[in-house]
């Protein structure tokens, strides 16, 4: 496993350091680009430990954005093939307008339920930690060494009736709204750590909504995804930093031309499998 482990992380390393290359022989001063890793790169100012700095980035960039977002995508098309009437009304709720812009996104509030009704059940990263920097004692008076390490599961939390009520494992984009008919009602993030909160919150985390919400709409627009295989029945997840299911989520598409579908082919959506997902959303984004 250890052997695994650093191979995995020489090519991890590997691509961090293409990727840095390949930016530095392209420039960075151009007025052209204008992407973070430019930003940061443009901004380095210890040149001994640049390239150290800006490894880190490239894989919090990967692991905490592309690992993460497609996770989520993949159990939202799964919630929706079992519940299509949550897709029908997401659909109705973006209408014909194309292309779909972000003031149009961020109307979009049913939709906005169903993402984070996904994510309080299927949450990206299923447990984190925190290390306690000095001595502390939790709201419920319980004492916390300093140096200790503090365990806490999103994953486990979203199932909990004490703080979701009695049908906390059923999905129900509903539970979002203010009330009937109302818009989006957020929650404090420590009842949904999700992107977790304080000064340790996402910083990522409007941009990863924004960016669920842009690929769902598309894709449900266009086409109907039919999960088919064991994980339609009981997904299983693979053990990692960000959840993955195991053997990928095998799915029927099927275009739509208004009410009917055809035209369909079974694909496999793999997390962390770039060529596969990034291959099936750009049919439609």
């Amino acid at each position: 496993m250890e052997r695994e482990l650093k191979k995995a992380i020489k090519v991890i390393d590997g691509l961090a350091v293409a990727m840095i290359r390949e930016r530095r022989k392209q420039g960075v001063a151009s007025a052209k680009r204008n992407d973070l890793l430019s930003w940061f790169m443009a901004s380095a100012r210890e040149v001994g430990e640049e390239d150290r700095f800006l490894r880190d980035v490239v894989v919090s960039f990967l692991l905490a954005r592309r690992d993460t977002i497609s996770s989520g995508l993949t159990t939202l098309f799964m919630f929706l093939s079992k519940n299509p009437a949550v897709a029908a009304a997401m659909r109705a709720e973006a209408g014909s307008r194309r292309p779909v812009t972000y003031e149009h996104l961020k109307g979009m509030h049913y939709t906005h339920m169903v993402i984070h009704e996904n994510l309080r059940l299927f949450p990206p990263v299923q447990f984190d930690s925190k290390f306690c920097a000095t001595a502390d004692v939790l709201p419920d008076g319980t004492y916390v060494g300093a140096g200790s390490r503090v365990m806490y599961h999103p994953h486990a939390m979203g199932r909990m009736p004490s703080i979701w009520g009695a049908d906390c494992e059923a999905f129900r984009p509903e539970r979002w709204l203010t009330s009937l008919g109302g818009a989006f009602a957020p929650v404090s993030l420590y009842k949904y750590p999700v992107f977790q909160d304080g000064l340790r919150v996402c910083l990522g985390k409007e941009l990863a909504v924004t960016e669920m919400k842009a690929v769902s709409v598309a894709v449900v627009r266009a086409f109907d995804v039919e999960v088919v295989g064991e994980n339609a029945c009981a997904p299983k997840f693979t053990p990692g930093l960000t959840a993955s299911l195991s053997g990928g989520l095998p799915v029927r598409v099927m275009r739509r031309v208004g009410r009917e579908s055809y035209s369909y082919s079974t694909i496999h959506v793999r997390p962390g499998n770039p060529t596969r997902l990034t291959g099936a959303y750009e049919l439609v984004v």
